[in-house]
């Protein structure tokens, strides 16, 4: 007997939906903490940092002696370094949650620059502001049917 509902999935199961621009940004506009993805120069890395929203830019900061900071560094002025941010909410209970993931250059902010602000939640110094300014956004929100 078959007790799926055509698509392969058992009647109250969850099922991924793919959400649009607007949704995503929507989604991670209050700010919080999202994961930074980089190459640190030993392969690909993952930490979480505390951002803002600043229209589709995503600001974060961070330690200028840490891994973040160094694998931003460029020697050359106004140059980006891409990376990947993603920002999610899950209820492991229900089987429910969302994840956006924001893909594009980032760049240090200069003391011109004007961006949103963000209070870093950890102690010490965090002087690095850095804007990902996504070229792609993406995201799907997982559901009970």
């Amino acid at each position: 007997m078959d007790t799926t509902d055509g698509t392969g999935s058992a009647p109250g199961r969850s099922a991924l939906r793919e959400l649009d621009r607007e949704e995503c940004l929507r989604l991670i506009a209050p700010g919080g903490v999202g994961r930074v993805a980089f190459d640190d120069g030993e392969g690909p890395t993952v930490i979480p940092v505390n951002y803002v929203l600043d229209g589709e830019a995503v600001v974060f900061r961070t330690s200028l002696g840490g891994r973040l900071n160094w694998s931003l560094t460029t020697g050359l002025v106004g140059a980006e370094v891409r990376i990947a941010f993603e920002v999610d909410r899950i209820d492991d209970a229900e089987h429910e949650g969302w994840s956006v993931l924001l893909r594009g250059g980032a760049h240090h902010l200069s003391d011109d620059e004007t961006a949103a602000e963000v209070v870093p939640w950890p102690g010490g110094e965090r002087e690095a502001r850095v804007r990902l300014t996504p070229g792609e956004i993406t995201g799907r929100r997982l559901y009970r049917d």
